[in-house]
Parts: C-alpha cells; structure tokens; sequence
C-alpha cells in the first residue's frame, strides 16, 4: 500500500467518481483505476461498487478503509502542523464555515484580528446553509462549523458561543410593539413575511400549526429566508417577519426597525462552534477559538 493509492481511494470515496478524483490529484483516471485496483488486490476485497459507468458506491469494506484513510491523512497534516511549529512558523490551512448572517455581523472585526496576528495561515470561510454546514463539519471538509446548536448532531462536538431568540421583527413604531406580550391572533392580522413552506423553517411551521388550531388565516405578502432581504420590506411596510437574533449585538445595522420578543412561544437557541469529535488543535486552530470568544469577555 502507497501514499498515492490511499491518496487516490479517499478522493474517489469523497467525490464518487473516478474521473473527479483523477483531476482532484492531478492524474489520469486509468492511472487512478489501477491504483484502487491494486488496493482491492492487496486486500483481496471490492472497496466500490460500480453502479453504471460513472457512478460509485463503496462496499462495506470500503467504508472501512475510508475511515482509515481518513486518520492517516488528519494524521499527516496534523504532524505537518506540528513540525511547522517546532520551527516556529505557524503556517497551515483553516477551514470554516458558516451562514450569510453570521459570517457578515459576526465574523469580520474578529478574522481581521487574526489574520494579522496569524498572516502565513491560509483561512477560508465558506458561506453555506445551517445544514451544509453541518455536512461539512461531519465530513472533515472544514475544521470548524458556526451552526445553531439545535441542528448539531451527537456525532459531533460542539461549544456554545451566542445565545440567540427568535423575534418578531416589525418598523419602528408598528401597534405590536405596545403589546406586553404578543399572541398569534395578534400577529396574524398583519401580513406577513416568511420563508418558504419547508421543514427546514421551523418558526413557519409553528406559526402554521398553531393559526390552524385556532382557525385562523393569515396573508403572506412575501417569502424570503434571507432575513436581511426581509428586513427591507418589513422597514417599508410590506410586512412583519420573524428573526433569529443574537441577544448582545445590534441587529440589521441603522435599520428603522424594532424587535419584539417571542420567548414564549419560542425556546432560546445557541450559535455554537461545532467540530469533529476527537480533532486534535494545534496552536493556530486553538487562537481562532480564543479570537471568536475573547470580545465577549
């Protein structure tokens, strides 16, 4: 068994094609092909099914060997890091990834920070949905995750970072914010804003179940799952919305509007800072943390 064969498996186990791997580790696919197939001798097991002509699936002893591919590759970059670092040069990759609204109110102060104090790694932020972000962290293709906590799966580890609630977002003045506390009733008088009809949305679906028990309707002037979009026609007058807030920050910039509390229909929920278990942080991974946590402090 050879470097470049465990290279080879791993990248075709990943992307489910040979032709993708081929071109991932710069080889031709015949080159490739007989790479597996020399693993699949050495073990005198099949590591893929061939499904059609193009299509991958692996065997039960593929995914075996894909979790010891895996280890050997975390465990090669890891060692990398680390001799970088008897060296003195904290360089290496950084990978993390989390959605639009995170990545642009949350993020920017603190990843100026540190790339002046860690300028030879190499970050990239990727701007992914909540459940992307998840796949990702799951599959080792980011090193850290920026998700609600509520989505984060017991595979993986997660830290709590920013409490967030969900609000009722409305313009300045609007005769909601005069309620001690808002009901559904009341809310459903007024259009409203809301993101499309899917599982993945659940104050929709809440709102949904409940105005139905009461029989009662509802228009919706628009749907949007941007909250940033929604919150330009909520300033103008469109509608009201809902969004999830994070308790300690301005929301939405110098925006005209106001945010009334929906904590009693509504259980607080945590961004949090999700990983593989058991991931091994060097020097630079563990200051991206201290960088995320310290202003809060």
């Amino acid at each position: 068994m050879e470097w470049q064969q465990i290279l080879g498996f791993y990248h075709a186990a990943r992307l489910g094609s040979f032709t993708r791997a081929a071109e991932a580790t710069f080889r031709t696919q015949s080159a490739l092909s007989q790479q597996i197939r020399a693993l699949e001798e050495e073990f005198g097991s099949e590591l893929f099914e061939r499904i059609g002509r193009k299509k991958l699936k692996l065997t039960a002893e593929g995914e075996r060997f894909l979790r010891f591919a895996e280890s050997v590759l975390e465990g090669y970059n890891a060692l990398r890091e680390e001799l970088d670092e008897v060296k003195g040069a904290c360089r290496g990759n950084l990978k993390v990834a989390a959605p639009f609204t995170t990545l642009y109110h949350l993020f920017p102060e603190r990843i100026k920070g540190y790339l002046d104090r860690f300028p030879q790694v190499e970050l990239t932020l990727l701007d992914r949905t909540q459940r992307k972000v998840v796949e990702l962290v799951r599959g080792g293709d980011v090193d850290f995750g920026l998700v609600l906590e509520s989505i984060v799966s017991a595979d993986l580890s997660s830290i709590r970072w920013q409490k967030v609630e969900t609000m009722l977002m409305v313009p300045e003045g609007h005769p909601l914010t005069r309620l001690k506390r808002v009901t559904w009733r009341q809310l459903a008088k007024y259009p409203l804003i809301l993101p499309p009809k899917s599982a993945r949305y659940a104050g929709r679906s809440r709102l949904e179940e409940n105005l139905e028990r009461l029989g009662i309707g509802c228009r919706v002037a628009m749907e949007s799952a941007n909250v940033e979009l929604s919150a330009v026609y909520v300033e103008i007058g469109l509608g009201i919305s809902f969004a999830t807030v994070v308790s300690n920050l301005p929301v939405l910039g110098q925006r005209k509007l106001q945010f009334i509390s929906l904590s009693h229909y509504f259980k607080p929920d945590y961004v949090c800072i999700a990983a593989r278990k058991g991931k091994v942080l060097n020097s630079y991974k563990n200051a991206f943390l201290q960088a995320l946590f310290d202003e809060y402090r």
